[in-house]
């Protein structure tokens, strides 16, 4: 396992192995680590996890946080580790930088997971008031546990787990923590979605208030040429954590010899 230094760069983990580099990018309010249960049940597997910028390890990294930025930046986290061919695995806001980097058409992409993915066209629900109430949602420990327990899960943790989701979400840069709600989740990205040329698998959780299953439908897969749904049963939106055996299993059923 090689882990950067702190520099420029986003802070990276990676884990050589067989197969095509899976490349995992988080949600608003996780970390390279909101994949460790997916990534153990991927044993042998080459992979790649990051702290975006402003995130975690990467806090003290400057702005801007944009989705541009972080879509730079994987880029650039990918050509600093040599990666020449890999699978992009994005949930929630990590998804929507996924779409964005696989629109740029990189050499060396062969496909991308979306999991619970901030959709292309942003849903009816981001009005202006939804967005201003968001920003607010990881202001405090409190209404973290408030947000983890009520609106993004649908299943119990265990005690660690909700532990870490309070200690992620609060681990960042003020300015970072309010870019997505404020700014990248309103952002239409129809036209870089279109443009993606790679397979594409879309992962949902049956009871995912955030980004439901409906949405996905409507607001991304009519955007994707060439993309998969599956839907995991009484799982809400922190896929990663409450399903993480199966969505190891549907990312390795989507990867093997891409």
């Amino acid at each position: 396992m090689h882990t950067t230094p702190q520099t420029l760069l986003p802070a990276y983990d990676h884990r050589p192995g067989t197969g095509p580099t899976l490349v995992f990018l988080h949600y608003w309010g996780g970390s390279a680590r909101s994949w460790d249960l997916v990534v153990d049940r991927l044993p042998g597997r080459a992979v790649l996890t990051v702290d975006f910028r402003g995130w975690s390890r990467s806090s003290a990294l400057p702005g801007p946080y944009t989705l541009a930025q972080l879509t730079a930046d994987t880029l650039a986290v990918l050509a600093d580790a040599g990666i020449t061919g890999y699978v992009l695995v994005g949930h929630s806001m990590g998804g929507k930088v996924a779409q964005l980097v696989a629109a740029a058409r990189p050499t060396g992409l062969r496909g991308i997971v979306l999991v619970g993915p901030g959709p292309a066209e942003p849903a009816a629900q981001i009005t202006h008031e939804y967005q201003e109430s968001l920003a607010h949602a990881y202001d405090s420990v409190e209404s973290v546990a408030w947000a983890r327990d009520h609106v993004l899960t649908a299943t119990e943790l265990p005690a660690a787990v909700k532990a870490q989701v309070v200690t992620d979400s609060r681990a960042a840069a003020d300015a970072a923590r309010a870019e997505w709600p404020l700014h990248g989740i309103a952002q239409d990205i129809t036209e870089h979605t279109r443009a993606i040329a790679v397979p594409a698998l879309v992962v949902a959780g049956a009871r995912d208030q955030v980004e439901p299953v409906d949405v996905l439908r409507g607001n991304l897969m009519s955007y994707l040429p060439r993309a998969d749904l599956t839907v995991i049963p009484r799982t809400g939106h922190l896929i990663p954590l409450e399903a993480p055996a199966e969505l190891a299993a549907a990312i390795a059923a989507f990867t093997p010899g891409r």
